[in-house]
C-alpha cells in the first residue's frame, strides 16, 4: 500500500513563496516519476509538475513554468514543489502522485495540502 503525506501548504500573499513536501511511504524509487497536481475550488484536478525518478526530466504546466520547481530526494522518499511568485489563481489543494510514466497520473493520491494565495 502506498501512503502519501503532503505538507507545506498555507496562506501566503501574492508574490510570496511556499515549499511543498510529499513523503512516499513505499519509496520514491519504486516509481518512474513523481507528479504534483492541484484542484482549485469548482474545478477539475490539473497537472502542475512532474519529474522522472532520476531527476533527468521535468515537465510543467504552462501556467507555472518559470515560477515552480519540482525536485526529489530519493534517500528521504520525498518530492518537493518550490512555488515562487504565487498568484491568487494558484489557490488550490495540491496533491503528489507517484506514477510509472511522467505526465500520466496513477491512482495513488494523498489527502493533499491547501495553498491559499490572498492579500
Amino acid at each position: 500500500q502506498v501512503q502519501l503525506v503532503e505538507s507545506g501548504g498555507g496562506l501566503v500573499q501574492p508574490g510570496g513563496s511556499l515549499r511543498l513536501s510529499c513523503v512516499v511511504s513505499a519509496g520514491t524509487t519504486r516509481f518512474n516519476a513523481m507528479h504534483w497536481y492541484r484542484r482549485a475550488p469548482g474545478k477539475q484536478r490539473e497537472f502542475v509538475a512532474g519529474i522522472t525518478s532520476g531527476g533527468t526530466t521535468t515537465k510543467y504546466a504552462d501556467s507555472v513554468k518559470g515560477r515552480f520547481t519540482i525536485s526529489g530526494d530519493n534517500a528521504k522518499n520525498t518530492v518537493f514543489l518550490q512555488m515562487n511568485s504565487l498568484k491568487p489563481e494558484d489557490t488550490a489543494v495540491y496533491y503528489c502522485n507517484p506514477a510509472h510514466l511522467i505526465g500520466v497520473a496513477s491512482t495513488y493520491w494523498g489527502q493533499g495540502t491547501q495553498v491559499t494565495v490572498s492579500s
